[in-house]
């Protein structure tokens, strides 16, 4: 069929593609490719309810199986694309066989970072989060007295650790550099993130790298640090970032950065290849960025979607993220990118707060720590381009609702 689109990829992009296309009435035929087995599913609750044990996979589900069918979407899983044949129009797979495209879009998402053999890194016992299949392996280690380590003080790091305390696991954490979150929070959002692991017991040392990982019979069971010390270890959990997936996209010839370059329609190099996520290099105001969330994930490829069937309306991205701890909700609106000044805020219950993110005297993001008026508020500043009267922000007492008058 030569007006075939052929999603590479079987994540939150490749579904919210496909979807969107049906829902603008759009019939041509689509096959939907994943290397996992499973069809389409929710991430985020994989490092936190799905590891609890709180939520069953076919909770994460997007649709049942049927759906796919009765949408004539040909979803082909297990299976990986090994090279782009731009030439002819045609992908070749990993068994051999080859498959024609008269559009095709690139959704492969990041692939976490992972340790060297050389330190370690191939012993039994070191995880990452990013599948079901991690969650999996991970959740089998997730016994009450263990002892965990994770590596790296991100978001993924910093929900696994609250879930393996919740689990009566003990979890030292060690970060690289000055502190956690250091690369996409302030430091006031850090130590209160920082000051709700230590209370929950959770052995925090910040400024310490790993120098090492120790085995025994082929299984981790210690940790030598930069620091010196030697640490007994049962678990390690690696949270050091991810990159993107672009080598397909590299070895066909697009134009490839930091992910796959797409302009703000979704178009690649190739004007038959469109991609859309975690993989791609994005603009946004005057640069181009990598936003690695679910929101961004659903917007560009719903924004795909609608240029396939025939807009022309850039997309426009709205950031906004989330990061589940404890019985602490973070929400963050807005992209912090290039902050010079900050402003917190006491909200109006016990532990929360938020934090405002300012550029030349622009308001650029917020993080709104148990506080969803902040972070609607905040939200609705940044989508109408309001710049707040930081007085009223300044002031516990002012009602946030002035903002917006």
């Amino acid at each position: 069929m030569t007006d075939r689109l052929v999603i590479v990829g079987a994540g939150q992009a490749a579904f919210a593609l496909a979807a969107k296309l049906r829902v603008l009435k759009d019939m041509r035929p689509i096959t939907l490719i994943g290397a996992e087995e499973v069809p389409p599913y929710q991430r985020p609750p994989l490092s936190k309810k799905y590891l609890l044990g709180e939520m069953d996979f076919d909770r994460l589900t997007f649709r049942a199986d049927s759906w796919y069918a009765e949408n004539q979407i040909d979803v082909r899983l297990s299976t990986f694309v090994e090279e782009i044949d731009r030439p002819a129009k045609r992908i070749r797979m990993h068994d051999g066989s080859w498959l024609e495209y008269e559009t095709l879009a690139l959704t492969t998402g990041a692939a976490p970072r992972r340790l060297p053999a050389a330190i370690g890194g191939d012993l039994a016992g070191i995880h990452v989060m990013r599948s079901k299949r991690d969650a999996d392996e991970l959740a089998g280690e997730m016994r009450a007295g263990r002892r965990l380590l994770v590596i790296g003080g991100g978001y993924i790091g910093l929900e696994a650790a609250a879930v393996a305390r919740h689990l009566g696991v003990e979890v030292t954490l060690i970060e690289m550099a000055d502190r956690i979150l250091s690369r996409v929070a302030s430091a006031e959002t850090a130590g209160i993130i920082r000051t709700i692991h230590l209370g929950h017991g959770v052995t925090l040392r910040e400024k310490t790298g790993l120098v090492r990982l120790i085995g025994h019979n082929g299984r981790v069971c210690g940790a030598e640090l930069s620091d010196g010390s030697v640490i007994d270890v049962d678990v390690v959990l690696v949270g050091i970032g991810v990159t993107p997936n672009d080598r397909l996209a590299q070895e066909a010839g697009l134009d490839v950065g930091n992910g796959v370059i797409v302009d703000a329609f979704g178009q690649t190099s190739d004007p038959a290849i469109f991609a859309a996520g975690d993989c791609t290099l994005l603009p946004w105001k005057g640069q181009r960025i990598r936003l690695e969330s679910v929101q961004n994930a659903v917007d560009q490829a719903e924004s795909v979607a609608s240029v396939l069937a025939g807009s022309r309306e850039p997309y426009d991205p709205k950031p906004w993220f989330w990061s589940d701890q404890y019985d602490v909700k973070l929400q963050i609106a807005g992209f912090n990118l290039g902050f010079d000044e900050t402003l917190m805020r006491p909200g109006v219950r016990d532990g929360s707060a938020s934090i405002w993110y300012f550029r030349q005297g622009r308001l650029l993001a917020v993080d709104a720590i148990n506080d969803a008026k902040a972070y609607v508020t905040g939200k609705k500043l940044l989508d109408n381009g309001i710049e707040p009267d930081k007085t009223v922000l300044a002031d516990p007492a002012a009602d946030l609702k002035q903002l917006l008058a």
